[in-house]
């Protein structure tokens, strides 16, 4: 029986993070991993190889639709879905060995196999023989992420329904794929698939897209998705598939009832969220509290009901992103320490990696609104900014959201190319307290689209220059 100072089960983003930087301070530690590779969800099935595809497909598109108004000539371009596929194979490779060094560097056990938690202190480990075996620690941090949310009545069979899984894996091009959820995931696959040559249809349940996010960058968003080409059916529901012929027929009536119709497709992606899992961990038995929605209760050290155990990232409240779970993790290694270990959900950027990027960090003007909060708000379009003009990739804006009577920066929105990047900044000045003032007084340079942000910082004061 191994003893540690640290279980950590679940090597994605968060678990493994947790792992390293609770090895750096000194404790010995294990993890444990059902999957033959290390990384999760995020590396081998999520957010890096969903990343790849975008980046493949947004190239294929370029060297179609852009070149040659830049005066490069070439033939059209051809898809060869293999070698893409290949391509991001390769990319998932590279980041799972990754963390297999940095387990090994830092002197992490893996342990191989289902982890259950016997209690405080033991961590059964089930091998895929079958074959058990406990480890024994000082305290356990469960870090086991979230699997695909579901749709009651339709089964998911990953070769014509799909989860987002099946969707980063598909083996030829859909005619017609019909995307349920306007979310990240079914926005950004639902993209992939359509500049690849898919005729794209999205149908939310909601009357808008990406819930959560700022409504009027969101508005402007959809705007520049139909234009490329995907359709969309707001205030939707999807009721049944019909799998017995040769093409899915998908059964859509209005979200409050009625004015049905039937939508043909060849794939279906459910992409309507993700829940925690939490499977087969043996919480009830162990004592471990969950609240209504599955999620496991912990406080603000993220410690559950049961002394000893902690919980992080996709399993607990808050936004299922992966740089979360990994603020978290290095969080709850820090406390295990005895030191402060703290992380900040007020300055926690999101992004939606499609072409052009949807980014945002801290409050929404809904928010604010609701809130009875007085700010004010700067803009500026990337059609004035000159380093986008120069490349004509003027699509969207930035936004920016100041307290009325103190000018700290509450917001920050951004839909554009490399806003992804580019929220980075926001996010720094906002932890620190920043003003737009303070934003509007640091030397940008010139010419590039983070300009843009100095000029919608100066929009706050109205004295943006270039507008």
């Amino acid at each position: 029986m191994a003893s540690y100072d640290l279980v950590v089960i679940g090597t994605g983003p968060g678990g493994y993070v947790c792992a390293i930087r609770a090895a750096q301070l000194g404790m010995k530690v294990a993890v444990v991993e059902k999957n033959p590779t290390l990384g999760g969800t995020c590396l081998n099935v999520g957010c890096m190889p969903s990343k790849a595809l975008l980046y493949a497909s947004e190239l294929l598109e370029e060297a179609g639709h852009s070149f040659a108004k830049m005066g490069i000539g070439i033939a059209q371009p051809k898809l060869d879905l293999p070698t893409m596929m290949k391509f991001k194979q390769e990319g998932i490779d590279g980041n799972v060995k990754g963390v297999e060094f940095l387990m090994k560097k830092n002197k992490i056990d893996v342990l191989a196999g289902t982890g259950r938690v016997l209690g405080a202190g033991r961590v059964e480990v089930k091998a895929a023989d079958g074959k058990t075996t406990v480890a024994e620690t000082r305290s356990i941090v469960i870090a086991t992420g979230s699997d695909v949310a579901r749709l009651k009545g339709i089964e998911i069979d990953e070769k014509r329904i799909v989860s987002s899984t099946g969707a980063l894996s598909l083996d030829r091009v859909p005619d017609k794929l019909v995307v349920v959820g306007a979310g990240v995931i079914g926005l950004e696959l639902g993209s992939v698939w359509r500049r690849l040559g898919a005729k794209v249809t999205v149908v939310e349940f909601l009357d808008r897209i990406l819930p959560g996010m700022d409504g009027e960058i969101v508005k402007q968003f959809q705007r520049i998705l139909e234009k490329q080409g995907v359709a969309f059916k707001l205030g939707a529901k999807v009721t049944g598939v019909d799998t017995s012929g040769k093409t899915l027929k998908v059964q859509v009536e209005a979200a409050a009832g009625g004015n049905a119709e039937t939508l043909e497709a060849d794939v279906v992606l459910v992409a309507i969220g993700r829940v925690p899992f939490t499977d087969g961990l043996g919480l009830k038995e162990a004592g471990i509290a969950l609240d209504a929605r599955g999620r496991i209760q912990t406080d603000h050290h993220f410690a559950t009901s049961v002394a000893g155990i902690y919980a992080i990232g996709d399993v607990i409240a808050g936004p299922m992103l992966a740089h979360k779970a990994e603020d978290e993790g290095v969080a709850v290694a820090e406390i295990l320490a005895g030191q402060a270990g703290h992380v900040n959900y007020d300055v926690i950027p999101g992004v939606v990696y499609t072409t052009p990027e949807v980014a945002s960090v801290g409050r929404t003007e809904e928010d604010l609104k609701d809130a009875n909060i007085a700010y004010t708000v700067g803009k500026f379009p990337f059609t004035a900014n000159g380093r986008s003009k120069v490349n004509q990739t003027t699509e969207g804006m930035v936004k920016i959201l100041a307290d009325a009577s103190t000018d700290r920066v509450l917001g920050v929105h951004i839909i554009g190319r490399e806003a992804g990047e580019m929220i980075h900044e926001a996010a720094v000045l906002m932890e620190f307290g920043g003003s737009a003032e303070d934003l509007a007084r640091t030397c940008h340079a010139h010419p590039t689209r983070s300009e843009a942000i100095k000029e919608a910082a100066m929009g706050v004061a109205k004295r943006s220059i270039h507008m």
